[in-house]
């Protein structure tokens, strides 16, 4: 991790209140122009919580957030839009549109529900991995490009395996210039990093972008790293699924989902 005396980079800067610039640290995986999907995601959560957090404090927690992929998400600035679906005391849907040059690429929408003391009847599966501080990081720019792989920090519980690998991610960068962003947002903005992490094929010879996420969560995550207990699927159709378990220090926190688009790389 980097020297806390250090500034500090981002993946984004504030234009305006809705409207942010991705630096070169947001770069794609699968082309030099585009931005990588993972930080955006959590800029999309950022900008939930600028919106909820102009109105009355509603004690509301993010349960779900589902987003799905339009279009090619460009390197350049993009505009986000909120809107209210469902309004409720204890339970309400928000809607966020992204749009880079004026044409909309991602729509979220995300489900916050009242928080209760349930603490008497909370269980379920408690297997967690093994902490960060006890594992040695992974070059995963050695199988990716771009500026997001490359910032971020990889540690895998074991070697990662065709299809399967559990890894703890952390970053040195500020999701947005400033660090106004929360610990939700940037917990969020290193989840969609899962479908690289357990690669089936290498990516050089086949494509698998994924054109959804949608988290569950049954407890709000805490602390600098996420957790990614992933499983890669490919269907003899075209069709493949990344299946995650999401974890913070403390254990598992929710579950995330991944469709993708399975083909070979066109030939040279």
């Amino acid at each position: 991790m980097s020297d806390p005396t250090t500034p500090r980079g981002s993946y984004f800067e504030a234009v305006d209140d809705c409207r942010y610039k991705p630096t070169p640290h947001a770069g794609g995986a699968w082309a030099a122009d585009e931005q990588h999907f993972s930080p955006l995601a959590g800029l999309v959560v950022h900008a939930l919580d600028r919106y909820r957090a102009a109105g009355p404090d509603s004690g509301l927690l993010l349960s779900r957030i589902s987003y799905d992929i339009l279009g090619r998400l460009a390197l350049d600035e993009c505009e986000i839009e909120v809107e209210t679906v469902r309004p409720g005391r204890t339970i309400e849907l928000l809607e966020a549109v992204v749009r880079i040059s004026g044409r909309p690429v991602l729509r979220a929408r995300a489900w916050y529900l009242t928080a209760l003391d349930t603490g008497a009847v909370a269980g379920g599966p408690d297997d967690r991995l093994p902490p960060p501080d006890s594992l040695a990081p992974w070059p995963a720019s050695e199988i990716w490009p771009g500026g997001y792989i490359e910032s971020v920090e990889i540690r895998p519980v074991a070697p990662p395996r065709p299809g399967r690998t559990a890894a703890w991610l952390a970053t040195p960068l500020d999701l947005v210039a400033g660090g106004s962003a929360g610990p939700l947002a940037s917990y969020l903005a290193l989840v969609d990093t899962a479908n690289g992490i357990a690669v089936r094929q290498p990516p050089a010879a086949w494509m698998f972008p994924n054109v959804d996420l949608t988290v569950h969560l049954h407890r709000q995550p805490r602390g600098a790293w996420t957790g990614l207990d992933t499983k890669v699927t490919f269907g003899p159709t075209g069709q493949g699924l990344t299946s995650t378990v999401l974890h913070d220090v403390e254990g598992p926190v929710g579950h995330a989902s991944q469709i993708l688009t399975v083909r070979p790389q066109p030939a040279a």
